[in-house]
């Protein structure tokens, strides 16, 4: 995989390089409320600015249907990579259309533009091959070179993902050669006690992850609405809280074969439990109670980890040498369910571990709560893509960067 350091000593002066970034940042409106995908992509293209390259940036944002919306246009991205830059970024109103073939002819040696969200063209997402090819040879006549940054979308099969670098001679952005070299680290000779700490509301999304995991991981442990589905398979009553009924088999098998293969899980021991969810728009006061893992009323809802719980999983992660963590321990989002996520983050600071942050919620929750990103070794970028890689599965972007 050539990376952007080999593309700059080969020279890109005057060339159009289309980096394919991640841009997908949350928003309220128009305000970005977290802008660190942004800041990640910076570095790669300020370096191809600074060595005169007219640099194209391109990315998704959100899931529209394959047509304009204007809730999810670029614009607040593109203004805000312009501050982060110190210079002005063009902006174009569409994807391979008169508006980007105008601004991409406008860039002189030096200058950087944004292009609209791609997904805003169903050709993109396409599941059809020649629909995807027919968008990335429109995307191609925008540019002579390829830089694929865009971590958090490298397990997607898209066009400017997978299809494009094959059309254009391609290397890989610092952001990715930071990323694959930081999972490398939970892949291959892992420093132990190795212990990964899951979270968010679907057991689903998790169990490839624990799978390939368990023949890997030192220790387990588990929070966030997935954990009532563990607790059920314990043979626990859950009340209302988020329940993947369907997963419950799955998750015993695992926990047997956690035994079998001598991993430790830990599952909290107690929970904060409401009769509702809270208002997250608002942040009124909840007023939830603490209760016992194994003793949550039947008319209410798990919302986050209890005091005790939090003391053991910082007790669990004390020792560690090496830490992934991925997904929150409670709705993170309103101050009285924050405790149980903090007190994660705060047990990663105060570990010697080298400790990933998964991106995504827990990415998020980090900056959200306060803490100092440096604090931590690594935060990803890419959520979805750091779980799949650690699954074991091949990721397109990351194959179509190979040469």
């Amino acid at each position: 995989m050539k990376t952007i350091d080999e593309l700059l000593a080969e020279g890109v002066a005057g060339k159009r390089v289309f980096v394919r970034a991640d841009l997908n940042v949350p928003l309220d409106g128009t305000t970005i409320t977290d802008d660190g995908r942004i800041r990640a992509v910076r570095p790669t293209v300020s370096a191809l600015a600074a060595a005169g390259a007219r640099v194209v940036v391109a990315s998704h944002l959100g899931r529209p249907k394959g047509a304009p919306d204007p809730a999810f246009s670029l614009a607040p991205a593109a203004a805000r990579l312009g501050e982060l830059l110190g210079s002005e970024v063009a902006f174009a109103t569409d994807t391979v259309g008169e508006s980007a073939r105008a601004t991409v002819a406008a860039l002189t040696d030096g200058q950087v533009a944004v292009i609209e969200n791609l997904r805003f063209n169903a050709g993109e997402t396409s599941k059809d091959d020649a629909e995807r090819g027919a968008f990335a040879d429109q995307l191609a006549e925008l540019a002579d070179l390829y830089v694929g940054d865009g971590f958090g979308a490298v397990h997607r099969k898209h066009a400017s993902v997978f299809d494009l670098p094959a059309r254009l001679p391609h290397a890989a952005g610092g952001l990715i050669a930071t990323e694959v070299g930081v999972l490398k680290k939970l892949t291959e000779d892992v420093a132990r006690p190795y212990a990964v700490v899951l979270g968010g509301a679907k057991v689903s999304d998790k169990l490839g992850v624990i799978d390939h995991l368990l023949e890997k991981a030192d220790r387990i442990l588990i929070g966030g609405g997935m954990a009532y589905t563990f607790l059920k398979a314990q043979g626990h009553e859950v009340g209302i809280s988020l329940l993947q009924e369907d997963q419950v088999p799955a998750v015993q098998g695992y926990l047997k074969r956690a035994v079998e293969l001598g991993v430790e899980f830990v599952l909290p021991v107690d929970v904060l439990v409401a009769h509702e969810f809270p208002d997250l728009k608002t942040k009124a006061p909840a007023h939830p109670t603490t209760v016992a893992a194994d003793a949550i009323p039947a008319d209410q809802e798990g919302l986050d980890i209890g005091p005790a719980t939090r003391e053991l999983y910082a007790a669990k992660l004390a020792d560690a040498a090496t830490v992934f963590w991925n997904g929150p321990m409670g709705v993170f989002e309103h101050p009285d369910y924050a405790e149980g996520t903090k007190a994660v983050a705060q047990a990663l600071v105060d570990s010697p571990a080298f400790s990933v942050v998964g991106g995504g919620d827990s990415a998020a929750a980090v900056r959200i709560l306060g803490f100092d990103e440096n604090a931590f070794g690594h935060i990803s970028t890419g959520g979805g893509a750091s779980l799949e890689y650690l699954e074991g599965k091949t990721l397109p972007g990351l194959a179509a960067l190979e040469d």
